[in-house]
């Protein structure tokens, strides 16, 4: 059965740069870019894995990266060899540096009291908790984070379920309404939870998508309590 579907990423290649930095714990200013490269077409992959529409930069920075990482493999001519080479990195780097203030300001920003959210009361959402026991810090999650999980799911699936026919007729917009439908009556949601008895790859994959559209609307948060911790959906705003 084929189906594509496209949608919008929200979040461009340095965020998934710099995502791969802080996950491989590395200085910024001393960047591995053979690993860094090789994580980065691996993410990329995983993307169009799940019919997602990349956008151009995304192939610009990876065609960077590999140029890149093509000049530090280059030997130094002789004749040069007492001459300081400018490091190949360096423009990448600041560009990095530039973009990740500009992301903390409007982190920071985000932060301050929004009108209904915060300036009255009623209405707004209750702060995120989970259940009654569990006392892990959740944390939001980025778009590359719900990749990997999502992935990690597929993978998992056995490969003869993707070669059922399931004649069931699916839309992303039903999909979402159900999402949204469900958390209006539950306190939060996990991925499990909202795929149900229904692990079929298409099932899973719009599910995925239909998260990603909610979140770019910002209609739901997604959370997780530490590295590979149980993803949580949130309604962003109750109703």
């Amino acid at each position: 059965m084929a189906y594509e579907i496209k949608l919008d990423i929200f979040e461009g290649p340095l965020d998934l740069l710099l995502y791969l930095i802080r996950k491989n714990e590395i200085d910024i200013y001393n960047i591995p870019v053979a690993l860094i490269t090789e994580q980065y077409l691996e993410h990329m992959e995983k993307l169009r894995s799940l019919n997602l529409d990349l956008a151009g930069e995304y192939l610009v920075l990876a065609a960077t990266l590999i140029h890149i990482k093509s000049k530090m493999l280059l030997p130094v001519p002789e004749e040069e060899e007492g001459e300081e080479e400018p490091d190949p990195r360096a423009e990448l780097v600041q560009q990095l540096l530039e973009y990740q203030a500009f992301k903390e300001a409007a982190l920071s920003l985000a932060g301050r009291p929004v009108l209904d959210r915060d300036v009255f009361k009623k209405g707004a959402p209750e702060s995120l908790s989970l259940a009654e026991g569990e006392e892990e810090v959740l944390v939001e999650v980025s778009l590359f984070e719900l990749v990997e999980a999502f992935q990690r799911v597929i993978s998992s699936l056995d490969k003869s379920d993707l070669l059922e026919i399931d004649m069931e007729k699916v839309s992303l917009a039903d999909r979402i309404n159900e999402i949204m439908e469900r958390l209006a009556q539950e306190k939060d949601m996990t991925f499990a939870s909202l795929l149900g008895e229904r692990t079929d790859r298409r099932n899973i994959v719009y599910t995925f998508l239909a998260i990603l559209e909610l979140m770019k609307l910002r209609m739901i948060k997604a959370y997780q309590a530490g590295s590979f911790g149980v993803i949580r959906i949130f309604l962003a705003v109750e109703n």
